[in-house]
């Protein structure tokens, strides 16, 4: 939960990507919050409408007719389809096996691990990722190591990266002249 809380806060405003996804993919989103992390159908619900309230634009849809010509894993045929009708240049996903290089090759579309793509958000605007971990933590009233340590574990080399060069450590270039 703490990854897609980062991952959608960054999405938010200031916007340093716009995410994409199905009502496919949204379906099978709610089914693992329900079924792994015990949120109720009302919890659900009430998040997949804020979200689409949020990033209306972020729906994709006619990508079905492409999901047969996909060649990566059978199950998220459907994730690639809606990337390549969107023009997507990233999957960002935990599960790369499902999404080889030859699959996505064609399409113009690397696969990212979330340290990866956090990373490359940090590097793009530090102080809008830094701000929003300190925003998030403070809504849920925690501290910006908690929410590091949660994010630790999907997201391990993004936050030692953080950890190392973050807002506390890091030195305005200006300085180094």
């Amino acid at each position: 939960m703490p990854l897609a809380d980062t991952l959608l806060r960054l999405a938010g405003v200031p916007r340093l990507y716009l995410p994409k996804w199905t009502d496919q993919i949204m379906t099978e989103v709610n089914r693992n919050l329900a079924e792994n992390f015990g949120l109720t159908d009302e919890q659900v619900a009430y998040r997949e409408s804020e979200i689409r309230r949020h990033f209306p634009e972020a729906w994709v849809e006619g990508h079905e007719d492409l999901i047969p010509a996909m060649t990566n894993h059978p199950k998220d045929r459907h994730v690639l389809a809606a990337a390549v009708r969107c023009n997507a240049e990233v999957i960002v996903t935990l599960n790369m096996k499902d999404f080889p290089r030859q699959a996505l090759d064609p399409y113009s579309i690397t696969p990212m691990g979330p340290s990866t793509f956090l990373r490359n958000l940090y590097d793009l605007d530090p102080e809008v990722v830094a701000n929003t971990l300190m925003r998030q933590a403070a809504s849920i009233n925690k501290t910006v190591e908690y929410v590091l340590e949660r994010l630790g574990v999907n997201a391990p080399g993004f936050v030692s990266v953080f950890k190392t060069i973050g807002p506390a450590n890091r030195r305005d270039r200006k300085d180094d002249l």
